[in-house]
């Protein structure tokens, strides 16, 4: 810091113009300019006539050199300003030897430039008057000024020394809530804070702010107000101002302190408002050169927590006349009320930080103590206590009284003794005994301080300053927006678009009009073919049955021959301008989506994959389709697979959030650490506010062992949790809060898919008494069930399909319904019917790590989840907790370790005895181990819940088989019914259809495997039942057929197939081999 050129430069000081001037005695005085700069002078210039027009000529130039051995050095430049004071010169009186002068104002120039590299600037700088110049005007008015230039024969800084350095600002701006011992009367006290700032070597620069204003409450200190320098010979009040720099305040919520919690709020209102405070509003700059920041940034990972000394010490008045003697005064006692405040410097490590502000406690000072938190074994104050005591006087040199306003213009000797603005030199502090606060050795001759019952008076009051720390550049730089998106492209190249038809909507609506044509004409020709054109010249004559029969082999054959799904790929390349009003393809896809969760959750991992990669042929552009297989190939641990998932997601839309994590989080697991970084750090670029990706990445370098980043991140991820949850509480919303853009943990079977919130309240069984009641709630559901069902009935997997059920109603009222449906139904997506109302109660508001287990649940990145689990534990707004116990049961249960979830389930239902899901976890976890009485029982807890828990669809259909297996076959047609309700599918259909056949209810049973059929026709079970129902019903083609496809399928359930053996034995026919 005290490092300068290895010659001296001489910097130069030219005034130019003077504007708006006025004298105490007529319109056209005479004034000269004086230059002063560290406490010297550095020339004054010649006296000038003032105009009529208030201007004059001054062409003033002066200079000062930056000295290497002392003197003036570069960080003198960055500290301190250079004054020019303009002085009238009064006409002499009869028998006057000397003229006499008066002070017009001052005015103060920066010479910060000169440090950012500039050889030269030129700038136009306020002159303000002292108290009772005739330069003050009205506020609003023209002010007085003077044109200034400052040059240097060439920069005093290379562009590498530029680029090296840096410039370190500390504002003081109050200490509040203060010691009610501290009053205005009495001896005058001077409040003085210190720090210090380590330099090259052993040496540490002291940053001292003294004179604090001890100001009684009241009132709130206005806001913003300007910074003031830290210099104490200031004539014109107004010079004491730094330019452009103002104390703006902000939300106590975005401070880097202690005192930024919520609960803090009120306490800081009351202690800013109404308390004692004592008020400095002053601004030090310290100039770090390449070494200094080195060291700077290095003790900063040494010692995260500087010391920042607050004291009072007694002012002493020196006598008039008595300005160069010091006065001798008792050292010892001197310091009172010595206190400490413990600022964290780490986040000026953070990637792109620049500046921390903030509220910090004030601690009685006690050396063991502030050993123990900063490495410091020295007090600014107290171990070099006599330098500020003796420069602590009223009246003296070095204060503004000191400075007289009407002076003669004899040369004024410079004060070398010590800094005006209370700045030790460093060489000042190189005593014997004295080391630096990163020195393990203890001071010399010095005795500990133990016990300071003043000090304890800040801890009684709740004292804390507030102080702002600010560097020009930041130590550790942050990669831009821009860099990370060219790295993401270069590792992911963005897909081509899809070619877009032209012509318009005219000509979409023209073309779509023409493959219905197309496809009408084949079908017709189909027909035509299987029953002969003759027959539409009769079409009047036929009955309806006979036409539905028709139709019904119509369909048969169109199925059989595959012609049918060929049609319907046909109709999905219609235009663009058309997918809006096509409700087909969107709805099979949020089944399939339904269907491959059920088979994921029953370890049907090739149908599921099937499903997945079905959802991807239909629609390869939709990037929630990728990530929910590489969801999957997480579950499955194909993580290569899983990757391309994510990174094709990634290229479809490079800004998708989750798809950043997704890819991170998988270079993570495959240890591609430097792309990780790349992501993580792209998503939270991409949206600050994401506490998700804040928290992965704060997780990624704990693994890169970076503690300082890793706090960076997870104080970031915090930080805006609070103010989401400060929201939602302003808000007035009671619910949980939400992973990320409305996506709950409980409400959607995947992590990106949109959920339906209508249904805020858990459908509960009816209770029926009777096969009457039975009936009529089935057909009620059947009813409802059109309002839920897509449109897509008809087989919808596999390119070559099979035929739909053959199986048809005597009265044919089923088909009848289903062809009405498939005309009627509009487009809702079934998968947003699966959770309904989840529960909450029991969770609270959440911490960053609870807020990450869930998404990396609900992507099934399980070997990421016991990191951030042992975060949890140990955060001290997490801890455990029912949901904890929870999520270490669920990962248990996936290892299929029993005896683990168990415990954990145990210490779950502990905590929280009524949460259902709980109580569902325990059902699955007895279902899966075979304990099915057992299960049973959690199960029926679990739906008895006013609330749902989170996988009721698979509650009902586990508990639905179970009643199956004990032959319990009402209780299991009301539960398969509820479950058709909520989110249909194959499987609850076919439940549905099984509890109905158990019951001899034919015609119910037919209507419920005719819509597990219609769903998948690849199920061999739904054949199987549909097969006993046809041969129980005496329709011997049927039978026959739906025997074919179970046996075609590969049924695997040989009691269903004995079954069905000694019902064709029974009734004579139904299997073809007879």
């Amino acid at each position: 810091m005290e490092q300068v050129p290895s010659t001296g430069k001489l910097v130069n000081i030219t005034v130019a113009n003077g504007y708006d001037l006025k004298g105490f005695k007529g319109d056209t005085p005479v004034t000269f300019v004086r230059a002063e700069f560290n406490h010297a002078v550095l020339g004054d210039s010649s006296k000038v006539t003032v105009s009529s027009e208030g201007s004059a000529k001054y062409n003033f130039t002066s200079s000062f050199e930056l000295s290497p051995e002392g003197g003036i050095t570069l960080d003198g430049l960055a500290h301190k300003p250079l004054f020019l004071t303009v002085t009238e010169v009064l006409p002499k009186e009869k028998k006057q030897k000397e003229e006499k002068t008066l002070t017009l104002g001052q005015a103060v120039l920066d010479l910060l430039p000169l440090l950012e590299g500039a050889s030269s600037f030129e700038t136009t700088v306020p002159l303000h008057p002292v108290r009772g110049s005739p330069l003050e005007t009205p506020l609003g008015s023209k002010q007085c000024s003077l044109d200034v230039k400052v040059f240097v024969a060439e920069p005093l800084l290379t562009p590498a020394q530029v680029l090296g350095s840096n410039l370190l600002k500390v504002t003081l701006e109050a200490a509040y809530s203060v010691p009610e011992s501290f009053i205005p009367a009495g001896p005058q006290q001077n409040y003085m804070v210190g720090l210090q700032v380590p330099s090259v070597g052993e040496k540490d620069y002291p940053i001292i702010f003294k004179n604090g204003n001890l100001k009684l409450g009241g009132e709130r200190e206005t806001i913003p107000r300007p910074k003031k320098w830290p210099i104490a010979n200031i004539l014109a009040p107004g010079a004491n101002n730094i330019p452009d720099a103002f104390i703006v305040g902000g939300p106590y919520e975005e401070e880097e302190g202690e005192l930024n919690h919520p609960e803090d709020r009120e306490f800081r209102n009351q202690a800013e408002c109404m308390k004692k405070r004592i008020v400095w509003d002053l601004e030090s700059r310290c100039y770090l050169d390449p070494s200094a920041v080195a060291s700077f940034q290095k003790r900063i990972a040494d010692c995260r927590l500087w010391p920042v000394e607050l004291t009072r010490v007694p002012l002493v008045v020196v006598p008039k006349g008595k300005a160069g003697r010091l006065e001798k005064a008792d050292d010892e006692n001197q310091l009172s009320f010595h206190g400490v405040a413990y600022v964290n410097m780490v986040p000026l490590l953070y990637p792109g930080v620049k500046r921390i502000r903030g509220a910090f406690h004030v601690y009685p000072y006690l050396d063991s103590t502030v050993f123990e938190k900063t490495k410091c074994l020295f007090s600014l104050f107290r171990d070099t206590g006599h330098h500020f005591i003796h420069n602590n006087k009223v009246g003296g040199i070095n204060s503004p009284l000191s400075k007289p306003v009407s002076k003669n213009l004899k040369e004024e000797k410079p004060v070398r003794d010590k800094d005006v603005d209370g700045r030790i030199r460093p060489g000042d502090l190189q005593a014997p005994s004295i080391k630096s606060q990163s020195s393990d050795t203890p001071l010399e001759g010095e005795t500990p301080l133990r016990h300071n019952p003043e000090g304890q008076q800040y801890l009684e009051a709740g004292t804390y300053i507030v102080l702002e720390i600010q560097l020009d550049k930041a130590l550790v730089p942050k990669r831009m927006p821009e860099e990370l998106a060219r790295r993401v492209k270069e590792m992911i190249p963005p897909r081509p678009p899809l070619a877009r038809r032209m012509g318009g909507a005219q000509k979409a609506v023209s073309d779509y009009h023409t493959q219905i044509k197309s496809i009408s004409r084949a079908i017709l020709d189909e027909y035509h073919r299987m029953f002969g054109k003759q027959v539409t010249k009769v079409g009047s004559d036929l009955d309806s049955e006979t036409l539905e029969e028709q139709k019904c082999q119509l369909n048969y054959e169109l199925n059989c021959s595959g012609k049918y799904f060929a049609f319907k790929e046909q109709l999905k390349t219609m235009p663009d301008d058309l997918q809006g009003t096509a409700s087909t393809i969107h709805t099979s896809t949020e089944q399939l989506q339904l269907f491959a969760f059920e088979a994921e959750v029953n370890e049907n991992f090739e149908m599921a994959a099937v499903y997945y990669e079905e959802r991807l042929v239909r629609e390869p552009q939709n990037l929630d389709h990728w990530l929910d297989y590489g969801a999957f190939c997480l579950l499955t641990e194909d993580n290569i697979k899983a990757q391309e998932c994510f990174r094709k997601a990634l290229s479809l839309n490079e800004s998708h959030i989750h798809s950043l994590l997704l890819c991170g989080v998988l270079a993570v697991l495959m240890e591609h650490y430097e792309q990780a970084e790349i992501f993580f750090e792209d998503a939270t670029c991409l949206e600050p506010t994401n506490v998700i990706a804040w928290t992965l990445l704060g997780l990624f370098y704990e693994i890169q062992n970076n503690d300082i980043r890793m706090e960076m991140a997870f104080h970031e991820a915090f930080k805006q949790l609070q103010a989401q949850q400060g929201k939602q509480k302003s808000t007035g919303t009671i619910e949980n809060f939400e992973v990320d853009e409305g996506v709950k943990m409980e409400s959607s079977i995947g992590p990106w898919g949109t959920t339906n919130d209508s249904s805020t309240t858990a459908i509960k069984m009816e209770g029926t008494t009777g096969p009457g009641a039975a009936l009529s709630s089935l057909y009620e559901f059947l009813e409802e069930s059109s309002k839920l069902q897509p449109e897509s009935q008809e087989p919808m997997l596999i390119s070559q399909s099979l035929e739909p059920s053959p199986v048809h109603k005597s009265s044919n009222v089923l088909l009848k319904e289903i062809t009405a449906k498939k005309e009627t139904l509009k487009c809702q997506d079934s998968a947003a019917c699966l959770h309904s109302a989840s529960y909450s109660g029991s969770q609270t508001p959440g911490t960053i790590f609870m807020e990450t287990i869930r998404f990396l649940m609900k992507v099934n990145a399980v070997q990421f989840v016991h990191r951030v689990l042992a975060h949890e534990l140990l955060c001290p707004q997490g801890g455990p907790s029912c949901e904890y116990y929870l999520v270490l049961a669920q990962t248990h249960l996936l290892k299929k370790d029993f005896a683990k979830t168990e415990e954990y389930l145990q210490q779950a239902s502990q905590m929280d005895y009524l949460n259902p899901n709980v109580w569902g976890v325990k059902g699955h976890l007895y279902f899966l181990s075979g304990n099915h009485a057992e299960a049973k029982a959690c199960y029926e807890r679990t739906i008895s819940f006013v609330v749902d828990a989170s996988e009721m669809h698979f509650i009902f259909l586990r508990l639905g088989h179970i009643y199956l297996e004990e032959r319990e076959y009402e209780k299991a047609k009301q539960i398969y019914i509820q479950a058709c309700k909520r989110s249909p599918s194959c499987l609850t259909w076919l439940g549905l259809g099984i509890a109905c056949y158990r019951l001899e209810e034919l015609t119910e049973a037919e209507d419920a495997l005719s819509e597990a059929n219609a769903l998948n026709n690849y199920n061999a079970e739904v054949w199987a039942y549909l097969a006993l129902v046809c041969l129980k019903a005496g329709r011997q083609l049927e039978a026959e057929q739906a025997y074919k496809y179970t046996i075609k399928l590969k049924l695997k359930d040989e009691a269903l197939l004995a079954e069905i053996h000694t019902v064709q034995e029974m009734v004579g026919f139904g299997n073809p081999s007879f």
